[in-house]
């Protein structure tokens, strides 16, 4: 089924299908029709020695990471839970709050799984990912005679 798509007064793609509109509307903007993200905010930097990766995830703590890689795939995820407990008078209130996300990233071949490094500060989650030493540019100078 083809469903065409145009883009709205927003700068939101739109579909004719009000379902398919309403689950986009859920997913990526708020009430007020600006989009919203559910996953952290991704820095990626390359250099010669590998790339640093940096997760936005105010509100964790360093508790709250679960790293992984299965074959090729990096995946970062992350869940957090704040719970307080209000007593007053003669009832109890509780107040929740539930944060989540997961990202997956497909490694390059020239990766060394083996020399990843993860560090939390500040509400930055930073990963370190090393390049494989036969990848690594050699860089020689050499004098003029």
């Amino acid at each position: 089924m083809n469903i065409s798509r145009f883009i709205d007064t927003n700068n939101r793609v739109k579909t004719l299908d009000p379902w398919v509109n309403n689950l986009i509307d859920n997913l990526f903007y708020d009430g007020s029709g600006h989009s919203v993200s559910k996953f952290p905010a991704v820095n990626v930097a390359e250099s010669t020695e590998g790339y640093h990766v940096e997760f936005a995830v105010p509100g964790f703590s360093k508790d709250d990471f679960k790293i992984s890689v299965e074959k090729d795939v990096l995946t970062v995820s992350g869940e957090h839970k704040a719970e307080s407990l209000d007593e007053k008078k003669q009832f109890s209130r509780k107040e929740f709050s539930y944060s989540s996300f997961k990202r997956s990233f497909t490694l390059p071949e020239s990766i060394d799984v083996n020399k990843i490094e993860a560090n939390f500060k500040d509400g930055v989650l930073a990963l370190d990912v090393a390049k494989k030493e036969e990848v690594k540019p050699v860089i020689k100078e050499i004098s003029v005679k």
